[in-house]
């Protein structure tokens, strides 16, 4: 009976507990401000958020290291905006700026032209011709808005679509100042960050046109930073809620408040038939993904005085191998540093043969250019030896 009486009181005790904390904290659910993913922000209390504690240690005062110079902030400041803040307006060398014949800073544009130019001998041999794509990297061009409507099914169904979204710089990214931003500061591959301005805005003014976007219903043939903020991508409102301008968090929060926005129709639990009346559904549309770009493109005519430099193993090593080898900044022996070569060939050249064909550490067999034949790859690693002497 005693015990009875006890488990009697303890469940009215718990009841109690449960009952007092639920109306807490929906008393403070439905006074506070949701965050950016529509959740509730929850006050602390003694140092503690739900089941996590908070350093609640006195930060300020603290002396470490010293205040930064305009300069080096100005260095890190290097965010490019959609409304055009951060793109260059001077070319730059060496942090910079370039001064022309007349004393005043050089205007940094770049034309579609040496863009191609770049991109043949750079970005090629990994994007492919034209931004076509390549072995394991994306493809830069082609594709279409419409294209992004179609929904790739489960295979185990009856009728499987096997076709996917073809996402590109042109049918896909909202905004021209993402591209440019990265471009600058992740390509090229094996030596990023040392573009000039000139090139960068060349570059991205090749991919731009590659993708058939224009400016006032001009094709591109130059950028710089004034016809720059010009450029509407195609799927510039594709993207939701709009996070852009000073009220994008508020754009976010107002849209993962409202359930219907991803599913739900009254934002009620459930099991069976969620969102069945709201959810999206989109008919599948055969539309080109890929324009019908050449699939071969002839090499830049070679110097007939450089020699060597137009033999098969030269243009077979400027296609596949240029990329990591170019420089030691992807960690792999440049071409023409004798030092590194001479290293690398106390193993042998067999030994040194057997690496390049079946890989190691961080590079893949044959570079991965697993198109090329055992005896080109060796044909490739003499060139470069030769060349390294």
């Amino acid at each position: 009976m005693f015990k009875l009486e006890n488990t009697k009181k303890l469940k009215s005790a718990l009841l109690s507990v449960c009952l007092s904390t639920l109306l807490a904290s929906s008393a403070m659910a439905s006074s506070k401000e949701a965050s950016v993913d529509g959740a509730v922000k929850y006050p602390t209390k003694d140092g503690k958020y739900s089941s996590y504690y908070l350093n609640t240690q006195n930060v300020k005062n603290y002396e470490i290291g010293r205040t930064p110079t305009k300069r080096e902030i100005a260095a890190w400041n290097v965010d490019v905006k959609p409304d055009g803040t951060g793109l260059p307006e001077f070319d730059m060398k060496e942090g910079e700026v370039v001064l022309g014949s007349d004393g005043k800073p050089k205007k940094a544009e770049g034309s579609v032209e040496l863009g191609n130019e770049l991109y043949d001998a750079q970005c090629a041999m990994c994007h492919g011709d034209f931004g076509s794509g390549g072995k394991g990297y994306p493809t830069l061009a082609g594709g279409s808005k419409e294209g992004l409507k179609i929904q790739r099914l489960n295979p185990a169904d009856e009728n499987p679509n096997p076709d996917t979204p073809n996402r590109t710089i042109g049918s896909y990214w909202p905004q021209a100042s993402t591209l440019i931003w990265y471009i600058r500061d992740a390509m090229p591959y094996a030596h990023p960050k040392s573009y000039t301005p000139n090139q960068m805005y060349a570059m991205t003014a090749y991919l731009l046109a590659e993708n058939g976007v224009k400016i006032d219903g001009k094709v591109i043939e130059e950028l710089n930073k004034d016809n720059f903020k010009k450029v509407v991508m195609p799927n510039r409102d594709g993207f939701y809620p709009n996070i852009d301008g000073p009220k994008g968090v508020e754009n976010v929060k107002a849209f993962y408040k409202d359930p219907k926005n991803f599913g739900a129709i009254t934002g009620t639990r459930c099991m069976t038939n969620c969102g069945k009346e709201s959810v999206m559904k989109i008919a599948n549309e055969i539309t080109a993904v890929v324009p019908p770009y050449n699939t071969a493109k002839d090499l830049p005519k070679e110097d007939a005085s450089k020699g060597a430099a137009s033999s098969p193993a030269a243009k077979a090593y400027e296609k596949s191998c240029a990329v990591c080898h170019k420089t030691d900044a992807m960690g792999a022996p440049a071409v023409g540093a004798k030092a590194a070569w001479t290293k690398v060939m106390e193993k042998g050249m067999d030994k040194v043969n057997h690496n390049a064909i079946n890989g190691i550490n961080g590079m893949p067999a044959k570079g991965g250019a697993a198109d090329l034949t055992d005896d080109q790859v060796k044909e490739i690693v003499k060139f470069m030896v030769e060349s390294s002497k």
